[in-house]
């Protein structure tokens, strides 16, 4: 009998919130159907950069624009010349960055020479005059080319193994290349996205580039690496472990740690990368904004995937030569949140969000094969990602088995109590607010998890005090 009851309050709870959702689905998309006009002259109607002041006119006489005739068609156009704009862009960097990625790798004892390309004017205004880091010069690199046999700290460096600055260990191959695609960005001038799967090795790829910096560009830092809370001290492990000669700190501690730590460390400048929590990057943003940062690298960038939020913000206003972010899932809930870690890394490509949102637009880019193949050309010169299926062939294919458990008696009292707790709610159908039914999910959820969630599902725990080498019980 209680089975029963069981298996029929559970039918109605997912006939209810099968109810609710149709309705809530449809009536969504009735309104946003009803909208679709509204939204598409005003998206289109936006100032052109190219031509600001004739559309800047025009917005406020959207309605005549758009009754005219071949008004569409010339937003239309504009918006592909746009579009085919940022192409070229992006393909002017690729050019540079794959003919190296393609290139037989040479020994890092055998280094090719060559010029490297000068990184953008506007960087040398973050750099301040007394600074001893700053960037070279154009005489200078002259300067250096004429007596190219003698110094070799502004060549192009590719490795075919794993560097000599990497200690008790070795590098995988596909880590040997993922290095090569990161000199390659410096040495362009470009910033990116190193997007592996997680387990391919972003930290060991990360604190490689830094020992180059360091043995091969005499670019000590300063650097600053962001990661989370969580991940702090397995991070300044890492540093240790494979690249000793770089002298890492972790800002973390209370106030009076920190206090003591910048007075005697930081701001004296005698470390090279400085490991720090986005917590601590916030409280201490007066501090970080008084050093010209020669690696910015960022854990977890889908942290800064809302670029409104104070995070983000902070992290822009920073005097950064180089930018790195690091992610294992760069795309997940729509593609305004790639734009905003693209948009932190080139601000000058990818400076308009409503563009790049008009252009892969999520739901024709499912369905529409050349929009997929446009947003790949547009990513190939700035994001790396790899999967382990096709850089680690020594691995056997992963296989998954699902094993189901049914409730236990406990579970199976507390889930009854939860639907007989709400069932008006599951009477109600569509009248009751929808808050209120995920609200029911919720502790189901929390039941079947674990019973002890629920206040007073956890039996009383009897403690003990010793007094007098004798054991009393207490209540």
């Amino acid at each position: 009998m209680g089975g029963r009851y069981f298996a029929i309050c559970s039918s109605l709870l997912l006939s209810v919130v099968g109810k609710m959702f149709s309705v809530y689905f449809f009536s969504a998309q009735e309104k946003s159907d009803s909208s679709d006009g509204g939204k598409e002259s005003s998206s289109e109607a936006g100032p052109d950069r190219q031509d600001a002041s004739s559309f800047s006119s025009s917005s406020s006489s959207s309605k005549t624009k758009d009754s005219a005739p071949g008004y569409e068609e010339k937003v239309q156009t504009d918006r592909t010349n746009r579009f085919e704009y940022l192409l070229k862009q992006t393909e002017l960097f690729a050019h540079f960055i794959q003919p190296a990625a393609q290139k037989t790798p040479t020994s890092p004892l055998k280094m090719k020479p060559g010029r490297p390309r000068i990184k953008k004017d506007e960087k040398q205004n973050l750099l301040s005059a007394g600074d001893n880091r700053h960037r070279r010069t154009e005489q200078e690199e002259d300067e250096e080319l004429l007596n190219e046999s003698t110094k070799t700290t502004n060549v192009c460096t590719r490795f075919d193994e794993s560097p000599s600055y990497i200690k008790t260990g070795k590098m995988r191959d596909y880590q040997i290349r993922g290095l090569n695609w990161l000199i390659s960005l410096y040495e362009n001038g470009i910033n990116g996205i190193l997007a592996d799967e997680m387990g391919l090795g972003k930290t060991l790829q990360t604190i490689a580039l830094l020992g180059y910096m360091k043995h091969y560009r005499n670019i000590p830092g300063p650097h600053m690496v962001l990661v989370p809370k969580s991940t702090l001290y397995n991070w300044m492990n890492e540093f240790k472990r494979w690249v000793p000669s770089l002298r890492a700190v972790c800002l973390i501690g209370d106030r009076d740690e920190r206090t003591a730590l910048i007075r005697d460390v930081l701001l004296p400048g005698e470390w090279d990368v400085c490991v720090t929590s986005y917590e601590m990057l916030i409280i201490e943003k007066a501090v970080f904004k008084k050093f010209n940062w020669r690696y910015l690298v960022i854990d977890e960038a889908h942290r800064i995937k809302n670029e409104k939020s104070k995070l983000s913000e902070i992290v822009r206003e920073f005097k950064t030569t180089n930018r790195l972010l690091l992610t294992g899932t760069p795309l997940q809930n729509n593609l305004h949140e790639l734009w905003a870690l693209l948009n932190f890394l080139l601000p000058d490509v990818f400076n308009s969000s409503e563009d790049f949102d008009s252009w892969f637009d999520t739901n024709n880019c499912l369905g529409d094969q050349k929009l997929v193949e446009r947003l790949h050309t547009v990513l190939r010169p700035f994001l790396l990602r790899r999967i382990k299926a096709d850089v680690e062939k020594t691995l056997l294919p992963k296989k998954e088995i699902k094993m189901y458990v049914g409730l236990s008696k406990m579970q199976r009292e507390w889930y009854t109590k939860i639907l007989m707790k709400d069932i008006d709610i599951l009477n109600s159908a569509g009248k009751m607010d929808k808050m209120r039914l995920l609200n029911v999910l919720m502790q189901l959820r929390k039941c079947c998890n674990h019973p002890y969630l629920f206040d007073g599902a956890e039996p009383a725990i009897k403690l003990y005090t010793r007094q007098h080498s004798r054991w009393s019980q207490t209540d």
